[in-house]
């Protein structure tokens, strides 16, 4: 007579593997490193290669016409202290500048406008709160900026 409260014969267990390597778990594949963000391309390959072209299409798809758009360095406008500038000119010859004091997209940063047939003569700080300065922070209200000028769009 079997007793049925006997438990189950139990498997052997199986021999301990040969070498520590192949008792450790496959390595996890490294997470790829993410690309650097547009903001750290050095100021001198910012500007021209991601702004200006940023800047230009935002403005012709808040519909504006196309801008001149030029980066340079020179006098700041009205002030005449040295700068690093985008000057950006519009049809019915309204231009407008955006100065950076230092080749950092980070450094203090001003906006001047002038209409067709004047100087501008005032310097108005830009993005002086914001503490992370992003390529589409840049383009988006530097637009907004010149939309408040009623130059782009059906205003």
């Amino acid at each position: 007579m079997s007793d049925s409260a006997s438990p189950a014969p139990q498997p052997a267990a199986s021999p301990a593997p040969a070498s520590p390597a192949a008792a450790a778990p496959a390595a996890a594949p490294k997470p790829k490193a993410k690309p650097p963000a547009p903001e750290d391309q050095p100021f001198a390959s910012f500007v021209p290669d991601l702004l200006l072209p940023a800047l230009a299409k935002e403005i012709e798809a808040y519909g504006g016409a196309t801008p001149e758009l030029r980066f340079c360095e020179g006098p700041m406008p009205v002030v005449d202290s040295p700068c690093w500038m985008v000057q950006g000119s519009l049809p019915g010859d309204r231009r407008f500048w955006l100065c950076f004091t230092q080749p950092d997209i980070s450094s203090a940063k001003t906006v001047a406008v002038a209409e067709s047939g004047s100087e501008p003569s005032l310097l108005e700080s830009f993005l002086i709160d914001e503490r992370k300065i992003t390529l589409a922070l840049l383009v988006s209200r530097l637009v907004q900026r010149l939309n408040g000028q009623k130059w782009l769009g059906p205003n």
